[in-house]
């Protein structure tokens, strides 16, 4: 199959199938989410995991979330989830939001960058939301980008970046947000914005 997919104008599935099959057996790919373009391995791989932290040049002391496809695949790396990481979640999942969740032990260190916890996302693109469903298993997806360079917003400048270090890459366009998610985390019962994107805390808190 080709390294190049161009799923501006269609998606193909039996392809996306295919590169989430690759996904599963340690491969790289770099693929659109409504907010940036992402860079996606295992997230049960630690020997993937670790080459993605390569490529980016990523320091490994700094942890990275995860997309999901549903609340199961949440519950199978997440543990002693509180009501309103719940309600948040049901707002606001699928969308550009991740949460702070306490993370279960089958999660690897590397991911976490030796955390208890780890960020989860549901993400609202058709594209990435099959591509973890079709490989039932969270993906550990930074944004896909040289470390300390801005998020890329559409393929061409990520092409550049990355050459022939990515086993594929996924074309979908220009990113619809073209902003990094809101990541929350909730303390003592209230939500706290770590980083703001499209959410703001008071759409947050409108639901609590």
């Amino acid at each position: 199959m080709e390294k190049y997919l161009d799923f501006r104008n269609e998606i193909n599935y039996i392809k996306l199938k295919q590169v989430a099959e690759s996904i599963v057996q340690g491969k790289i790919v770099v693929f659109p989410t409504e907010t940036v373009y992402g860079i996606g391995a295992n997230a049960f791989d630690e020997e993937a995991v670790k080459r993605l932290y390569n490529i980016k040049q990523r320091n490994l002391s700094q942890p990275t979330s995860v997309l999901v496809s549903n609340m199961q695949m949440i519950n199978s790396i997440a543990e002693d989830i509180t009501d309103v990481e719940y309600k948040i979640m049901e707002k606001f999942f699928p969308g550009p939001l991740t949460i702070i969740l306490k993370k279960k032990n089958v999660v690897p260190n590397i991911v976490t960058a030796n955390q208890a916890t780890i960020g989860v996302r549901m993400p609202n693109s058709e594209i990435a939301r099959k591509l973890v469903k079709y490989a039932n298993v969270p993906i550990a997806t930074p944004s896909a980008n040289i470390s300390g360079k801005p998020s890329g917003t559409q393929l061409e400048v990520i092409l550049e970046e990355f050459k022939d270090k990515v086993d594929y890459f996924i074309d979908g366009g220009a990113s619809k947000l073209g902003v990094s998610s809101t990541i929350v985390k909730v303390v003592g019962g209230t939500p706290q914005i770590l980083r703001q994107g499209s959410i703001t805390k008071e759409q947050i808190d409108c639901i609590l």
